[in-house]
């Protein structure tokens, strides 16, 4: 018999319990159970902080001390798919938390996210991942990090999902994804289209809303607003516009349509349908702000395109918008005014809102919101531009002081647009001179000022449409509207730059305001801006030209020329030559300077001056004195003052002046048949008079004026009664030659021409005068520059064309242009003129032929 052998049982591992329950209320403990290795246990913990991340924020920040994150980061690609989906949910619930997000943007989480989008996986990972992707794609980086990862084509898949929460949080993530353009343009790649149609059906308006908002922003390409044309999308929108249960919906409705409005084939196809006349019954009933805004926003889109233009206009849309005027909410009014800005290139539109928008948008001239204020003169200055009966209209709706009103708004966008329809209504002169006793000129002294480029330009442009008149140009000059002006010269902007140009060229046609000019550096501006090929323009060189037209003296002192068209007047000084950088001063400067060994500076007045007043006394019948008052001119002859001044009138008429040549403050008188002692005896005789009252003047206390020269009076006097009636022009010029020569120290032989003292003579006028300044007339012993420059006086006086040139080493010589005389009859006017320099050095009144080689001589010996 065998033996039998008990068998024995061997006892359970001492590590291993039985199953128990574990229950904890502190997060800590929680957290610390994620690191088990039990799937239950991880389950559990993870639902349980599911729950315990749900009750706030607060709480949320908790769990991210305590690193819930990172080992939850662990446990969303757990090969347990419960530990995994719970897992999920903790990070979905926790995303929300912006330093949640932050973390979770370090552990780069995106690609594990996404890798649970797969269909495969459970609904709730699917709600809970899109979820997290959802909070995280705000953020930019993390929209690139799942573009690059291929996170849209899952997101896109599960756009069909039955889950309406997947669906939700996928379109959101997809919304934020597409505001970047290389997102939108993988969107259209993959087919976005018809799946978010398909939820404009969705029994959820929230997952509606986001799908208008994702078609919004995606519309905005061209070939989106295709795709969206073949997959009957207008349709859709249209559908939801006409449904007044999607009331809540219309407004991201209208703003796809303003976007698929800006192709024409769109709108034509709207249109043909009907549904753009829908569209603008909608607009005409709504009482809601947000559609009227949105829908002008479409049509301003639409107007983009000239076709467009020309379609919206066939359905009078023009009506449409002039009502959106009179609504009472601003953004609408905003939105309106800039959808008639860009209908206004098409012409019948701009006629049609002539006719019937303007008073409306002058009226909101006047409206305290800028940004109003800002879109309805922008419409105006489209309307009035190229427009006089929109202009004619602006004015009619008195809008001519709130448009300047408008100068002063604090947008610069508003006040560039004022500047422009004032200089489209300054276009006609009534406006313009209506616009002028607004005070135009002081007002754009500031916007003038501005730092922004286009006001600057609009209001340069705006200087330049009213400085055509003389009182304009005075009112800025005295506004102080000069100087910014000028510096707008500098400016890097081309157009500001030329428009300056532009403004100074205008302004600069009075002496007044040219000679202000140059002393604020324009004319420098203007000649460094003309030697650059890049910066000169039309009116840069148009400008530098006029502004030495009206300021002859710095004109001939830079440039050394005076053509015939330039008419020397009383006021003009001959200040030599003058280098480059050398500052131009002005006479009363110059007056004002201590007596130098420099070239005397040579002046034309031959006008009385206005503030003296007049005393002769005859002495006998060679001698005469006489002080002038401001009632007593000159015309041809002398008159006598018909009654004496006050000794304190006299004080005041006789100050102001700063050399003793304007001390005179008499008529020194030579007579006509005597010469040499008589008259000089004369001149020390009236300067001894004069002295004596002078004495009593205070001089610093008056305003500085140019002391006439009677002397030169007389001159002009004596050819006007003598040469003036002659006949010919060649007779006027030989004789008037002779008459300068003769005034000047007769003629000189070429050979004793270094014996001619002329410098002594001027020097010791200038001793006598105490002063730089030397008036023509005391000029005895003139040589080729005070002769020419005289000659060129005279001439202009009398109307002679002659121009004058000046040339080195003192030389200056006129040149006139005159018909040969020995044809007759037809022949002699079909011959064209002859140019000839004027001799009045050596045999006055010889004419020589420019170009030959006399006048070579004439001009270099």
């Amino acid at each position: 018999m065998g033996k039998k052998v008990k068998k024995e049982v061997e006892p359970p591992p001492k590590d291993v319990f039985d199953p128990l329950l574990i229950e904890s209320k502190t997060a800590a403990t929680v957290v610390l159970m994620l690191s088990s290795p039990e799937e239950e246990v991880l389950a559990k913990a993870c639902d349980a902080l599911y729950k315990f991340a749900s009750k706030g924020d607060e709480n949320k920040m908790t769990l991210l001390g305590l690193g819930a994150v990172e080992h939850l980061y662990k446990l969303i690609s757990h090969e347990d798919p419960i530990v995994r989906r719970n897992a999920i949910m903790v990070f979905g619930i926790m995303a929300s938390n912006h330093d949640v997000k932050k973390l979770l943007r370090e552990l780069d989480v995106t690609n594990s996210l996404i890798s649970q989008l797969a269909l495969e996986e459970d609904v709730v990972i699917h709600e809970f991942a899109t979820l997290c992707l959802a909070h995280m794609a705000v953020e930019y980086t993390t929209k690139v990090q799942i573009f690059e990862q291929g996170g849209l084509e899952p997101l896109i898949r599960l756009l069909s999902s039955p889950d309406p929460d997947v669906k939700k949080n996928s379109v959101e993530c997809i919304y934020l994804l597409v505001q970047d353009f290389q997102s939108r343009a993988a969107v259209r790649a993959l087919n976005v289209i018809p799946p978010l149609l398909e939820l404009l059906k969705s029994e959820y308006p929230v997952i509606q809303l986001l799908a208008l908002k994702t078609l919004e922003v995606i519309s905005k390409d061209r070939e989106t607003r295709i795709i969206l044309g073949e997959n009957k999308g207008l349709d859709c929108l249209l559908k939801i516009l006409e449904t007044n249960e999607f009331s809540d919906l219309h407004v991201e409705a209208l703003a796809v349509l303003g976007n698929c409005l800006e192709d024409v084939c769109t709108l034509q196809l709207i249109q043909q349908t009907g549904g753009l006349k829908k569209l603008l019954s909608l607009v005409g009933v709504s009482a809601v702000p947000d559609i009227q805004k949105n829908a002008a926003k479409a049509i301003t889109k639409a107007a983009y395109d000239c076709e467009n233009r020309k379609i919206l206009n066939e359905e009078e849309v023009e009506k449409c918008l002039i009502n959106l005027l009179e609504i009472d909410n601003d953004g609408v009014k905003i939105a309106a005014a800039q959808a008639i800005s860009a209908m206004c290139e098409n012409l019948a539109s701009k006629r049609a809102f002539g006719l019937q928008g303007i008073p409306q948008l002058v009226h909101l001239l006047s409206s305290d919101n800028e940004e109003v204020k800002e879109a309805a003169v922008t419409a105006l200055a489209n309307l009035t531009a190229a427009s006089p009966s929109n202009a004619s209209a602006v004015a009619e709706a008195e809008g001519i002081e709130p448009l300047v009103n408008t100068l002063n708004a604090q947008r610069e966008g508003a006040i560039a647009n004022a500047a422009t329809v004032l200089t489209n209504l300054a276009t006609q002169e009534p406006f313009r001179i209506n616009i002028q006793s607004c005070g135009v000129m002081s007002v754009l002294a500031k916007p003038l000022r501005s730092t922004s480029s286009q006001v600057q330009s609009k209001a340069a442009f705006a200087v330049a449409a009213f400085g055509c008149d003389a009182d304009a140009r005075t009112e800025l000059r005295n506004a102080g509207g000069l100087g910014p002006l000028v510096e707008l010269l500098y400016s890097k902007d081309e157009e500001v730059r030329r428009n300056a140009c532009w403004a100074v060229m205008v302004c600069a046609s009075d002496e007044l305001t040219a000679v202000e000019l140059c002393r604020l550096r324009a004319l420098d501006i203007l000649e460094e801006i003309n030697l650059s090929t890049g910066r000169k323009n039309n009116f840069s060189e148009a400008a530098l030209e006029k502004l030495l037209d009206n300021n002859l003296s710095q004109k001939y002192s830079q440039m050394g020329y005076l053509s015939s068209s330039n008419i020397i007047t009383d006021g003009f000084y001959d200040y030599g030559q003058i280098k480059p950088g050398v500052k131009f001063l002005s006479l009363e400067e110059l007056s004002m300077q201590e007596l130098t060994d420099r070239q005397a500076v040579i002046f034309i007045n031959a006008k009385p001056q206005e503030d003296l007043a007049v005393e002769e006394k005859a002495q006998d019948s060679s001698y005469e004195q006489t002080i002038l008052s401001p009632s007593i001119s000159r015309k041809g002859s002398r008159e006598k003052a018909s009654s004496m001044v006050s000794p304190m009138e006299e004080k005041q008429e006789l100050s102001g002046q700063q050399c003793s040549l304007s001390k005179s403050g008499t008529r020194e008188k030579g007579l006509r048949k005597g010469k040499g002692k008589k008259e000089e005896e004369k001149s020390k005789e009236v300067t001894q008079i004069t002295s004596k009252v002078q004495d009593e003047i205070h001089l610093e206390n008056l305003h500085w004026l140019p002391p006439p020269d009677f002397i030169l009076l007389d001159y002009i006097n004596d050819v006007s009664q003598t040469i003036l009636p002659l006949t010919s022009t060649r007779e006027q010029v030989v004789a008037l030659a002779q008459f300068v020569a003769d005034k000047m120290g007769g003629p000189i032989e070429r050979d004793k021409l270094h014996d001619f003292s002329w410098e002594l003579h001027i020097s010791e006028i200038q001793f006598e005068l105490k002063c730089n300044v030397v008036p023509i007339g005391k000029v005895k012993k003139g040589t080729f520059y005070h002769r020419a420059l005289l000659f060129k006086v005279i001439a202009d006086r009398i109307g002679v064309g002659c121009s004058l040139v000046r040339g080195e080493y003192n030389r200056a010589w006129n040149e006139v242009k005159l018909v040969d005389d020995s044809p007759q009859g037809v022949a002699r006017l079909l011959l064209p003129p002859q140019e000839y320099i004027v001799d009045l050095m050596f045999e006055p009144g010889f004419l020589i032929k420019q170009g030959s080689a006399e006048a070579d001589q004439y001009k270099h010996i």
